[in-house]
């Protein structure tokens, strides 16, 4: 074999492996950036055409125009869900239902299409990939047989996603102050009041005052 035809194998076996290399780091960038949601569609479609539906789906949701909160509007909603949680003492699946009803108040404030089912999944994918793993996790709890710890880990996985809709998740996401965009620090934010710990106190209290 000739050094010319050396040098060309040569040539093609690099290009290969560059070409192979970028799409494996494309594939690592969107499993980072979407989670779960890349390795649900990389089992259905394939790891390519995930990343080219992902890629797609981002340049769609970015078309949309969802914009953050303002401030004011974000104690209201965390008033909101003060509300939920109290409820969940007396009325677990009630409580359940109204903070899955809470979310999507938030959403459409925040200008998600929630007319459109689909369109807002595939929003939340994009903003909010792991909090939405959790959240399909609850929507599958049947409020009306569930078991009061099953309702429970549905409304802590539904404060998930609403702490991240709100941007009080690690001060991440811009808020509205004076009609400019700012970002909360960690010392903004408040705890959740939908801990483990609270959660749990209020199972006991109802269960001693049922017991009464």
């Amino acid at each position: 074999m000739s050094t010319g035809a050396i040098v060309v194998i040569v040539i093609v076996i690099v290009a290969a492996l560059v070409v192979l290399g970028s799409g494996q780091l494309r594939r690592a960038r969107l499993r980072r950036q979407f989670g779960p949601e890349y390795d649900r569609l990389a089992k259905e479609l394939g790891p390519k055409k995930a990343a080219g539906e992902l890629t797609a789906r981002k340049q769609r949701v970015e078309a949309l125009g969802i914009h953050p909160l303002a401030v004011e509007r974000q104690a209201t909603y965390r008033d909101d869900w003060t509300t939920v949680q109290e409820q969940f003492v007396d009325s677990p699946a009630e409580a359940v239902t109204a903070a899955e009803a809470l979310i999507w108040d938030v959403m459409r404030d925040r200008g998600y299409p929630a007319h459109d089912r689909n369109a807002s999944m595939e929003a939340l994918s994009v903003y909010h990939a792991r909090p939405l793993d959790g959240y399909r996790q609850a929507e599958d709890v049947r409020t009306d047989t569930a078991t009061t710890e099953q309702l429970r880990e549905a409304l802590l996985r539904y404060r998930t996603l609403f702490d991240d809709l709100l941007g009080l998740q690690n001060g991440r996401e811009p808020v509205l102050r004076g009609g400019r965009l700012q970002r909360d620090g960690a010392a903004d934010q408040e705890p959740a009041a939908g801990s483990d710990g609270e959660l749990a106190a209020q199972d006991r209290d109802r269960t001693a005052g049922t017991a009464r």
